[in-house]
């Protein structure tokens, strides 16, 4: 993928929780929200570290500031950088994230109406978490297992996707 980046910056890399994460300097937030004609919720956009991979990544606002964060995937051990000045390119991403319902977790909410009843009433983030899930694994055999799982937790019994409940994390 070639990507002619709009906005470039650098930013030291820092954590909050165990998340690392990087500061979008006022200036360049400024051209962003210019850009996209908002600055509220979630903003889409694709970055590039230290001149290495293209990735899909969201900027979002959170206790006040606005974080890019930045997982292993797009800076290896990102965790144990902390403090490291970073290079950091990025667009905003106008591309369709949506996840496709994967036909297993399909089969499977049709067979059961109260869990597809339930699926179709929790919220789109939490659908959006269990299809993401469900997609990305391998083995037929893991897919068949989670998928039932994912019933289950739909219907109250037992854990998934790191919850315990539908309600809370």
């Amino acid at each position: 993928m070639s990507v002619d980046f709009t906005i470039h910056f650098q930013a030291n890399l820092q954590i909050i929780g165990i998340n690392p994460f990087v500061l979008i300097p006022p200036h360049q937030l400024a051209v962003i929200f210019n850009q996209i004609k908002k600055n509220k919720g979630v903003i889409k956009v694709l970055i590039c570290v230290n001149g290495g991979e293209i990735f899909p990544q969201t900027l979002l606002k959170y206790k006040g500031d606005w974080r890019l964060y930045i997982n292993t995937k797009i800076l290896p051990n990102s965790p144990s950088r902390i403090g490291e000045l970073l290079d950091i390119k990025l667009n905003l991403d106008f591309e369709d994230r949506e996840i496709k319902m994967p036909i297993d977790l399909k089969g499977g909410l049709e067979k059961n109406p109260q869990a597809k009843e339930i699926f179709d009433n929790i919220s789109p983030s939490l659908q959006k978490e269990i299809k993401r899930y469900i997609s990305n694994l391998k083995t037929p055999q893991s897919i068949e297992r989670n998928v039932k799982k994912a019933i289950e937790f739909l219907l109250g019994n037992g854990s998934f996707i790191g919850r315990k409940s539908i309600s809370k994390k």
